[in-house]
C-alpha cells in the first residue's frame, strides 16, 4: 500500500500524518524535529512510503536534504499555496495542517520548491548576517536622531564617517545627552567596525567566484546584488528559460480574470524578497548613477513613456533574464549592443 506524508514542522516536534493512496488516514503521529528520527520512524512503517510532503520553511530544507540522504523520496511545497489551501479548514491544529499536505500531496496540488545547496544557504547566512548589522547600525542612528530632536538639535544631512563627530557636538556641554548618546555611539562605532569587515568578506567571496565576476560586468551589479542572484537561484538549468526568471521572482503584474472581469494589478511579489529587493535597487543605481548602455537607454525610453516607477520594475525584471543568461552561456555584459559574446 502506497502512503503520502505529510509533515507540520516546529521548532521542537513534527506532526505528521499518513494518508492511504485510497485518501484514507492510514496513522497519525507526532515526533521530534531531526532527520534522523523521522526517518526511523518512517522506515518502521508497514506500508511503502510513496512521497513525503512538507512546507518551505526555516527547518524545512535542513530536514528535506536529511530525508532524502537517508533514500525517501521527500518534496518541498509552496508556502503560499499550502497556506491557501489549509484556508479551508475551519479548525487550525498541527495534527490538520499535517493531514491537509499529505492530502495536497496525494492530489498532487501542489507547486515544489527548489531545495538550495548547503553553498548557497551559507551565502545567504552571510548575506544576512550583513544585512542584520546594516539594518541595527541605522536604527541606533536614527534613535540618536530622535533622542536628540526632542531638545530642538537636529542632526540634518551628513555622512557616516562623520555621523559621530557631529552627535557629539551637538550634545557637548550637556551632561545627561553626552551619558545618554555616548553607550550608543559606542554601540554604533562597533557595529560599523563589523560591518566593513562583512563587507570586505563579501566583495572577495564575489572576486573568487567567477560566475559572480561575469555578473558584475553589468553596471549598477555589485557584489551583494551578484552574490544574492547567485545564491537564490543556485541551479540555473531549473529554469527552462531565462524569461522565468521575471515571474519566479514576483516581477510580474498579477491579473484577477473572472467572467468578465479582467484586472491587472501591481506586481505579484512572489518568490525571494531579498532577490526582488536587490534587483529593483540595481535598477535604480543603473537609471539615476550607471553608465550610458543600451539597457539603461531602455529604461529611461519606458520611464518617459510609462513613467519612473513601471520603468524601474521592468527594467529589473529585464536585469534578472540577463544575468541568468549571462550565467548559463558564459557570457559578459557588451554596453554597446543588445547581444552578449564570449
Amino acid at each position: 500500500m502506497k502512503l503520502f506524508v505529510g509533515l507540520d514542522v516546529s521548532l521542537a516536534k513534527t506532526a505528521v500524518c499518513l494518508v492511504s493512496e485510497h485518501g484514507q488516514i492510514f496513522k497519525e503521529s507526532e515526533t521530534e524535529s531531526e532527520p534522523e528520527t523521522l526517518a526511523r520512524w518512517l522506515e518502521d512503517l508497514d506500508g511503502h512510503v510513496a512521497a513525503i510532503g512538507l512546507g518551505a520553511g526555516p527547518l524545512s530544507q535542513w530536514l528535506h536534504r536529511g530525508l532524502v540522504e537517508a533514500g525517501l523520496e521527500t518534496v518541498l511545497m509552496e508556502t503560499r499555496q499550502v497556506k491557501g489551501a489549509l484556508k479551508a479548514m475551519p479548525i487550525k491544529t498541527d495534527r490538520r495542517d499535517a493531514e491537509g499536505i499529505a492530502r495536497l500531496l496525494h492530489l498532487g496540488w501542489f507547486r515544489p520548491v527548489h531545495c538550495k545547496s548547503v553553498s548557497a544557504q551559507e551565502t545567504r547566512a552571510v548575506l544576512g548576517a550583513r544585512k542584520a548589522i546594516q539594518q541595527n547600525m541605522i536604527a541606533l542612528e536614527m534613535s540618536l536622531r530622535g533622542l536628540l530632536r526632542n531638545f530642538g538639535l537636529k542632526v540634518g544631512a551628513i555622512s557616516r564617517g562623520k555621523f559621530e563627530a557631529r552627535i557629539r557636538e551637538l550634545a557637548e556641554g550637556n551632561l545627561m545627552l553626552e551619558i545618554a548618546t555616548a553607550p550608543i555611539l559606542r554601540a554604533r562605532a562597533s557595529l560599523r567596525q563589523e560591518l566593513a569587515g562583512l563587507e570586505k568578506q563579501v566583495r572577495q567571496l564575489a572576486q573568487d567566484d567567477p560566475v559572480c565576476c561575469r555578473l558584475m560586468t553589468m553596471p549598477g551589479i555589485g557584489a551583494v546584488v551578484a552574490l544574492t542572484f547567485r545564491a537564490a537561484v543556485d541551479d540555473p538549468t531549473r529554469f527552462r528559460s531565462s524569461k522565468r526568471i521575471g515571474p519566479w521572482v514576483g516581477l510580474t503584474p498579477s491579473r484577477n480574470q473572472s467572467g468578465e472581469r479582467d484586472v491587472s494589478g501591481g506586481i505579484t511579489k512572489a518568490g525571494d524578497f531579498n532577490l526582488r529587493r536587490a534587483l529593483c535597487q540595481a535598477a535604480t543605481v543603473m537609471m539615476n548613477r550607471g553608465r550610458s548602455t543600451w539597457l539603461r537607454t531602455w529604461g529611461a525610453q519606458l520611464a518617459q513613456q510609462r513613467g519612473r516607477k513601471v520603468a524601474m520594475v521592468a527594467l529589473a525584471r529585464r536585469i534578472a533574464v540577463i544575468l541568468h543568461r549571462i550565467w548559463v552561456d558564459g557570457t559578459t555584459f557588451q554596453s554597446k549592443a543588445a547581444q552578449m559574446v564570449v
